[in-house]
């Protein structure tokens, strides 16, 4: 009786170890939330200040968003995850770039503004 209870430990063992195994090499989760996230971000950084003033981040936001759902649907939810983080930073990064050539715009119209304001100043006698 004590060699047959031996035999069943070992089988008992090895389906444990496999089930295991197996539900560790089971693919990630649909990154839901990640690519929601993705699209609010690609959709509120979709403006025409920021087609204009930063289309190359913009369009590289929509270009990873694309490919994250093309990993969902290739049920690789791992890389749809990883690029759908890319696709928000980088709309992200389409909002800031826009907002600084803005800046930069804003800024130099100033100092043309004060210029021509200099330059009236010192044309009209004192």
């Amino acid at each position: 009786m004590n060699n047959v209870r031996l035999t069943y430990v070992p089988a008992a063992l090895l389906l444990v170890t496999t089930t295991a195994w197996l539900g560790g090499c089971a693919s990630a989760p649909v990154p839901t939330a990640d690519l929601a996230v993705a699209d609010a971000a690609v959709r509120t950084a979709n403006t025409s200040a920021t087609r204009e003033d930063a289309p190359a981040e913009l369009q590289r936001a929509t270009d990873k968003l694309a490919s994250a759902r093309q990993a969902v649907a290739a049920k690789d939810h791992e890389r749809a995850r990883e690029l759908a983080q890319q696709a928000q930073v980088d709309a992200q990064a389409a909002e800031v770039h826009a907002g600084a050539v803005r800046a930069r715009k804003a800024a130099q119209e100033s100092q043309d503004a004060a210029r021509v304001l200099r330059e009236e100043l010192d044309r009209k006698p004192r």
